[in-house]
């Protein structure tokens, strides 16, 4: 699915809002709030304490003239406003399976997009590309959404060695610039070092219910034996070439990558970020609606399911 060049957007677009949600009404049953249920902010009826309860939610007022401890439970919000940061540096134009990265960034976008956009809400974006980082307002409606969407479509790719502002430093400035509460979905392969992103993150998650969608390939996670392979990092330009026969070499970069990986999904966990791993090989509109079901199930244990523990790394 190749979907660069500006005279396809619109039919492109129209049949990926199609495939998604055929398949959103085909997998989601059900009315739901939005993409990411959180714990909301009115008030609801107070009710006695029961073990696991978030003691945080202590009514202590009813507490005192019961003289039995009661929580006060919150009432989900129905209107979300979402913000996208989303990676388009060169790193994304990779792909070897049945998309580039930047085309499932795109695909995972609409898809969330339109989750949000059945229930109403706002929807906003930043994008982070060799040209800067750009800032499309949040707005409602499908005619926005497909806006937003096109022109994420239309971003030319990103020069070989062209200087990017780091993920960490587009987040900051997302965390300086969205002053409503609601919901920040991160999209991006996170191959920038962890620890110039994930302080970043964790401050957005302490005002915002933080997403954070990784996209990777299979290549990135283990070398084909195939012969005299030569390399580019997309980022810098750099080229060098490796002997895929060998069997040492593939196992080091299959650990290597593996640590990387692991590494990026313990510091989403620091960061208090939920964690959406897609792969270009993958199912990604089923991975998607698994982890809508997910935090569903959370949504609906509550205080209690916090108290266990309950988070997503998928």
């Amino acid at each position: 699915m190749n979907l660069h060049g500006y005279e396809r957007a619109e039919p492109a677009l129209r049949r990926l809002e199609l495939t998604i949600t055929r398949r959103l009404d085909g997998l989601l049953q059900g009315d739901h709030l939005g993409l990411l249920p959180g714990p909301g902010s009115e008030l609801a009826e107070a009710r006695p304490y029961q073990a696991g309860d978030d003691v945080r939610r202590i009514d202590w007022n009813v507490t005192a003239r019961t003289a039995e401890p009661h929580v006060r439970d919150v009432v989900a919000d129905r209107e979300l406003e979402l913000w996208v940061l989303l990676d388009a540096s060169a790193s994304m134009d990779f792909g070897t399976a049945a998309m580039e990265k930047r085309d499932l960034a795109l695909a995972a976008t609409a898809a969330i997009g339109f989750l949000t956009q059945r229930t109403g809400n706002r929807i906003g974006a930043h994008l982070l590309h060799g040209s800067g980082l750009r800032t499309l307002p949040a707005r409602t409606g499908r005619p926005h959404l497909m806006a937003l969407l096109q022109e994420i479509f239309t971003m030319p790719r990103a020069r070989p060695g062209t200087k990017v502002a780091a993920l960490g430093t587009a987040a900051q400035r997302m965390g300086r610039t969205v002053v409503r509460r609601g919901l920040v979905v991160v999209v991006s392969d996170f191959l920038d070092p962890p620890e110039t992103w994930e302080p970043e993150l964790r401050r957005l998650a302490v005002r915002h219910q933080v997403l954070a969608v990784e996209v990777l390939d299979p290549r990135e996670l283990a070398l084909p034996d195939v012969g005299l392979l030569t390399l580019m990092d997309p980022e810098t330009g750099r080229r060098r070439e490796y002997a895929t026969a060998s069997a040492r070499l593939r196992r080091r970069y299959a650990e290597a990558a593996a640590a990387q990986r692991a590494g990026i999904e313990t510091a989403l966990r620091r960061a208090r970020a939920a964690h959406l791993r897609l792969r270009t090989d993958g199912d990604w509109v089923r991975d998607l609606v698994e982890h809508v079901l997910r935090q569903r199930r959370l949504a609906r244990l509550g205080a209690r399911g916090s108290w266990q523990g309950g988070g997503d790394a998928a």
